[in-house]
């Protein structure tokens, strides 16, 4: 395991469940938090930076992390606009990815979005598809962009409505979903951080997209 693991997003559902997961492990030594506001929870051991985001690459390159694992995500109604969201979704995500580099990071891990394409016709997945051609830019020993379906969870610092009734019409719409289909299942988050845990411990090098079947195998 490495010696230094950073999360940035941990704040949010995915970053939450999988801080959680880390220290519960006993890697809370080993766990630094980038955030944008003072995190509630209990960390134990990990440290914690609160820093304004553009001293995000800054304070990336004093800790030196080893892998990076970026669970960031907005939403265009908390955004704002859509220029408020591609700041946060493309534009910090490829900061971050980029002072990892820099930094001598060997692992990225990272959030997207199922069908996030930089062509896509879409603003969010356009956006979601640039971000991942920015982390790509980077060439990383390994990189994991994982892009989940529909995910399932108790967020306990937004209500977001339209996903609750998606979520709550998911068991039905899963069942109607195979084949390439697949991949826009609804997941549990919890599934999605055991998932990053797992690839954590991965070796071998590349690139690699983890769509919900892959996601599934990994847990």
């Amino acid at each position: 395991m490495a010696d230094k693991i950073l999360i940035v997003g941990a704040t949010g559902l995915i970053g939450g469940l999988l801080t959680g997961k880390l220290v519960a492990q006993g890697l809370g030594n080993k766990l630094h938090l980038l955030l944008r506001r003072p995190y509630r929870e209990d960390v134990g051991k990990a440290k914690v930076h609160v820093q304004l985001q553009e001293n995000w690459p800054a304070t990336i390159t004093k800790i030196k992390p080893n892998i990076v694992i970026s669970c960031l995500g907005s939403t265009m109604k908390k955004a704002g606009s859509k220029e408020e969201f591609a700041a946060v979704d493309r534009d910090l995500v490829g900061a971050v990815a980029a002072a990892a580099k820099a930094a001598g990071a060997k692992q990225f891990i990272a959030v997207s979005s199922t069908m996030a394409d930089s062509s896509a016709s879409s603003f969010y997945l356009k956006i979601k598809g640039e971000a991942e051609d920015l982390m790509r830019a980077q060439k990383f020993d390994r990189l994991d962009i994982i892009r989940p379906g529909l995910l399932r969870g108790e967020r306990t610092n937004e209500s977001r409505i339209g996903e609750s009734i998606a979520i709550a019409a998911s068991p039905i719409m899963d069942l109607l979903l195979h084949g390439k289909f697949r991949r826009y299942r609804s997941i549990l988050a919890s599934d999605v951080a055991d998932a990053i845990v797992a690839l954590m411990a991965e070796s071998a090098g590349g690139q690699y997209v983890h769509e919900n079947d892959a996601i599934w195998e990994l847990v």
